[in-house]
């Protein structure tokens, strides 16, 4: 196993310099490749907005690939980017969603899925980013503050004010 993970790290590698060169069918690749995980990256943050936060992501990460020095690290670096580009989107566009969190709910759980998406929409897309980053993609603070290029104190203080944001918007949700 160890063998084939190596081997497509090294499959990475070459298809992200093939692509640095300017090799359109390694850039295709990629993009088949990256867009899925951006995509998964940009909808919790950014709600309703992921589809745009997505796209301008991909636009980000194609125009800054030659910057890329590492190409084993593509995801890690594609998951910065696309984080940083989501809370940008739904800042600039001053509009807090109300999203599809989850993709199709089970009929049973639609109204739980409903509360999640609406305690998440109370937030900011600065406190959804590190609390989605966190409690859903499993991440240490350290981890988030270098995605966000953020000192960690202020992820420590925005993960704090989101708890805090999504819990009372989750009671308050729960006793009608």
């Amino acid at each position: 196993m160890a063998g084939t993970h190596g081997r497509q790290q090294d499959d990475l590698a070459g298809l992200v310099r093939k692509a640095q060169r300017g090799d359109v069918i390694a850039m295709g690749e990629l993009l088949e490749l990256l867009e899925p995980y951006v995509g998964r990256v940009c909808a919790p943050i950014a709600l309703q907005e992921a589809a745009d936060a997505a796209q301008e992501s991909m636009i980000a990460i194609f125009r800054r690939l030659d910057q890329l020095k590492t190409p084993e690290a593509l995801f890690g670096w594609a998951k910065a980017i696309a984080a940083r580009e989501a809370v940008r989107v739904v800042t600039r566009s001053r509009r807090v969603p109300a999203a599809e969190v989850v993709e199709e709910p089970d009929p049973s759980d639609a109204e739980l899925a409903a509360d999640i998406r609406d305690a998440l929409g109370r937030l900011t897309p600065e406190h959804r980013a590190v609390l989605t980053m966190r409690h859903i993609q499993g991440l240490d603070e350290q981890a988030v503050a270098g995605i966000l290029n953020v000192p960690i104190g202020t992820v420590r203080s925005r993960l704090f004010r989101a708890r805090s944001i999504f819990r009372k918007s989750w009671l308050e949700g729960n006793r009608a």
